[in-house]
Parts: structure tokens; C-alpha cells; sequence
């Protein structure tokens, strides 16, 4: 079923160099390495594909994501099993994974039919207003052109060819252009005949989406820097989300780059929770911290509580969880390799001391746990910054002031979690107006794993945990970014956009 091309507008293309997967497991394929000029021929065909589907009915828009929907969903079994070669990911969590994906697509079809997302407005006008009338003012959302689409590495269908980015860009009106992440390639092609199979059945212009492979960085510089690119959508490390943030600012004409770029999600223990059920909180820690290897962009990295019999008890149960945990296939040989890296930065700080050590090697990740008082914490400002594994680290503070304290000293989160019960209310009620400003996301006596796929899903938060505090790239707002609002004055009705008229 594989050819190892690019789509490019409904068309198989090849070229001269290639690069091979890495599977974790099974054969290695051969898939052929984009150009900037295989971009510059997606990015005009989305151009050209605009002036249509830009202008599209939303009842059309909707029929292609339910289709591209089924489609994925009849190629299914191809699909687990080439992702769980490339990835090392277990079969139930890709079929998880495929329901979530097309699941967000059905949603996105079903919210535009209702067209809240387009903000309609109307002034009407007052010609007898003094001392000036008021003209006729309608207003509504449009989409914004061709949108630029990252895969993502440790989503190979959920944020990736037909992930969160491309659904809800198509919702918007955007054609798009995706550039396949090299670690599971095979999985983005089938995803893509998937997607053109449905443009074609329902009689779309091909250059509404397209996908080239690149195992490098010139693809992705291509893209973010063509002239006819309006957006971009980026899951993946603060390193090269920043790299290509700032191409897109330095642009002739700069545009939006929607990254989600990580986070440590810490956790806040307050004293009464911490008291009556510890142990319970350190056991759904650990499987938080644990689950998928811990390469999760929600992955609960960091635990904060006032230390005292309490904490040790939280600490030595979430030990006696973490422990059994066995190694872990990781996505790529390089993600490892950075994991292990993370874990070395954060065992040579200052303060830092080891709860629970393993040992891991190749692409395998083990737990480890580590823990610091809260003034190591503040005083070392690399203990903040995101391991992307199953690392965990124990922040215990002074006293009520020093976690607070800890909060302020935050950079942006995905999400923030309490741990609360009634009589730690007061201090809840303290803590939330600094972690209002520091998350997207803040969750009460849970765990931030799992990111539900609905209207008021926030994914998405200050810097660095996204580069637009305002987005999120999952749930019905996702669609949102891929729009402008437009203003029609006095404008004839055969003029105004369908959704208008």
C-alpha cells in the first residue's frame, strides 16, 4: 500500500533523494525527501484550491471530514499496524488513537453545520442618527488561506496528517499542506490516501491538502516562509517550535504560528488532601507520570508540597508506585537519547536528590524520580524546564507562602493541578489567580493525561507552552485560529458571503 512519495494535490510524487524509517520494530522503508520546490507546488495548489474551497458551503466542508473520517476508519488495521512498527506505541493505543482522531473530525463537522464558530454580528443602520448616521455593519469569520501543518512525534494520528491542526483548518476553509514527521512516515501516508481519497469522492479541488515527507529541516523552512503560507500549526519541542516561531515573524509579512511547544504541568498538594489521601494521590501520579513512556505533552512532571510526615509519606508511595514500572519503547532513538539527557541535567543540580534510580539505554526509557526543596527550586531555574519521559520531581516547600512562591515562578503551562479537599478551599482560592496566568488548562483532584475533545477544551497556554496564549489546539476552538473576522459596510447582499446572506 506504500509508495514512499508525496502528495502533492492529488498526485503521487517521487524524487531523487530519500531518507529510511526507523521503525522500532519491523522493516525499514524507503520515502522520498521533499524539496522547496515540492513545496512551492503544494503551496500554489492551495492557493488555487482556496478560491473554492474558501468559499465553500459548510455543508460541503462537513461532508469532507465525515469522509475523510470513514475513510481512515476503513483503513484502520493498515494503519495499526504500520504505527505500532514505527512508534513502538502498544495496538490498543493506536486504535485509541484512531477513534480520537476521527471522532475530531465528525465533531468539527457537526459544530460548523451549527455556524456559532463564525461570530456572526449586525449593526443595522440608523440613517437618522445625529449628528452622523450609523452604517449597516455585518461582521463575520473568514478563513485565512493555505495553513502550513507539522506532524507530530508522539501523536501519530491525533496531531499529525489528519490530526487536530488539519481538521480543524479544512473546518475553517484552509487547504493544507502537511509536512510528515519522519518518525512514523508510513503512518502519514496512508493517512494521506486516506484524506485524498475523500477529497476525491467528494469532488474537491486535490490542492485543498497535501503531505511531503522530509526527514530535515529545509521542508519545514520552506513552508513557514512561502509567500502563499497564511498559518501555521506546530506540535513539538520548544527548540524547534522557536526556530520556526521566529521564521515566521521575520517573514516580509509575517503570519500566525499556533505552537504547543510542552510544559512540566506541576501538581499542588494542599495540606489537607495531602493528609487524608497521599497515597492515593501518588498512586494516580505515578500512572500519569508512567503512561506512554511519559511522552505526554501533559505528562504531570512535577509535584509541589509542604514538606513535613505527609510528603513523606506522598513521596514513598509514589516511589513504591513508580518502581515496578519496566522499560519503555520511546518514539524515536532521539527522544530517548534527550530523555536521558533531561535526566542528567536534573540529577547534577544543586539540591537535587535521587528518590529512584534505573537504568536505560537505546530507545528505552525507565522511571526515575527525583526530589528538591522549594528553595533549590526557586534557585535554579533549569529545574523548570520539561523532561519529555517518565521523570518525576518532588518540590517540598517551607510552608504555604513558599508554594505560592514556587507558582509565581512558573513559566507557561499546558496545565496547572490542585489537590484539594473542603478545608483546603482558602488556599486553593489563593493559588488560583496565579495559576489562571500561568495555564490553559487547570484541573481540581485529577490528572492532566487525557485531553478531552470537546467545545470548552483548552489546550494551550502562556509561553513557552504555546506561542499564542489565546488558541488551543484541541476542542471546537481550535477552529478559531484559522479564521479573521471581516467587517462588510453597506455591502449588497449578492456581495456578502453565504453565511451572511
Amino acid at each position: 500500500m506504500l509508495t514512499g512519495k508525496h502528495l502533492i494535490a492529488g498526485n503521487w510524487v517521487g524524487g531523487e533523494a530519500t531518507f529510511k524509517s526507523q521503525p522500532a520494530h519491523g522493516p525499514q522503508r524507503d520515502f522520498a525527501i521533499g524539496t522547496a520546490q515540492q513545496v512551492d507546488a503544494a503551496s500554489v495548489a492551495a492557493e488555487e484550491a482556496f478560491r473554492s474551497y474558501g468559499y465553500s458551503a459548510r455543508g460541503e466542508r462537513a461532508a469532507l471530514l465525515n469522509a475523510i473520517a470513514d475513510e481512515i476508519d476503513a483503513r484502520g488495521d493498515a494503519i495499526t499496524e504500520i504505527g505500532t512498527q514505527e512508534t513502538g506505541l502498544p495496538e490498543a493505543r493506536l486504535v485509541g488513537e484512531r477513534g480520537r482522531t476521527t471522532g475530531q473530525l465528525r465533531l468539527f463537522a457537526s459544530h460548523i453545520l451549527k455556524g456559532d464558530y463564525l461570530d456572526r454580528r449586525h449593526d443595522e443602520a440608523l440613517p437618522d442618527r445625529q449628528p452622523l448616521p450609523r452604517p449597516d455593519i455585518k461582521l463575520v469569520q473568514r478563513p485565512v488561506g493555505p495553513v502550513a501543518v507539522f506532524g507530530a512525534s508522539n501523536f501519530p494520528l491525533a496531531f499529525s496528517t489528519a490530526g487536530g491542526d488539519t481538521a480543524s483548518a479544512l473546518a475553517a476553509g484552509c487547504p493544507v499542506v502537511v509536512k510528515g514527521h519522519p518518525a512514523h512516515p508510513g503512518t502519514a501516508e496512508i493517512v494521506a490516501q486516506a484524506i485524498d481519497a475523500a477529497v476525491k469522492r467528494c469532488g474537491i479541488n486535490p490542492g485543498v491538502f497535501s503531505l511531503v515527507q522530509s526527514n530535515g529541516i529545509e521542508v519545514g523552512q520552506a513552508l513557514v516562509t512561502h509567500p502563499l503560507v497564511r498559518a501555521v500549526g506546530f506540535t513539538g519541542s520548544l527548540g524547534a517550535g522557536r526556530a520556526l516561531f521566529d521564521l515566521c515573524a521575520q517573514r516580509p509579512e509575517p503570519i500566525p504560528f499556533f505552537g504547543e511547544l510542552g510544559s512540566t504541568n506541576p501538581m499542588f498538594l494542599l495540606p489537607e488532601a495531602l493528609k487524608r489521601r497521599g497515597g492515593e494521590i501518588a498512586r494516580g501520579w505515578a500512572g500519569s507520570l508512567t503512561m506512554g513512556a511519559g511522552q505526554y505533552c501533559t505528562n504531570p512532571g512535577i509535584v509541589v508540597a509542604i514538606a513535613g510526615d505527609d510528603a513523606e509519606v506522598f513521596a514513598e508511595a509514589a516511589r513504591a508506585a513508580v518502581e515496578p514500572v519496566g522499560a519503555q519503547t520511546m518514539l524515536t532513538d532521539g527522544i530517548a537519547s534527550a530523555y536521558r539527557r533531561g535526566r542528567d541535567r536534573v540529577a547534577a543540580t544543586s539540591g537535587v536528590r535521587e528518590l529512584l534510580t534505573s537504568t536505560c539505554n537505546l530507545r528505552n526509557a525507565t522511571p526515575y524520580l527525583f526530589r528538591v526543596s522549594g528553595k533549590d527550586w526557586l534557585a535554579n531555574h533549569v529545574l523548570g524546564e520539561e523532561v519529555f519521559g517518565p521523570l518525576g520531581l518532588i518540590v517540598t516547600v517551607a510552608d504555604f507562602d513558599e508554594m505560592l512562591g514556587v507558582a509565581r515562578s512558573l513559566q507557561g503551562q499546558l496545565t496547572c493541578t490542585i489537590h484539594l479537599d473542603q478545608a483546603d478551599m482558602s488556599a486553593g482560592q489563593a493559588l488560583m489567580p496565579i495559576l489562571e496566568r500561568k495555564a490553559g488548562r487547570i484541573l481540581a483532584n485529577g490528572y492532566p493525561t487525557g485531553v478531552e475533545v470537546c467545545d470548552a477544551m483548552v489546550h494551550g497556554g502562556p509561553y513557552p507552552a504555546s506561542t499564542n496564549f489565546g488558541a488551543t489546539s484541541v476542542g471546537a476552538m481550535a477552529i478559531r485560529r484559522f479564521l479573521r473576522p471581516v467587517a462588510y459596510q453597506n455591502m449588497p447582499v449578492d456581495l456578502l458571503p453565504g453565511d451572511l446572506r
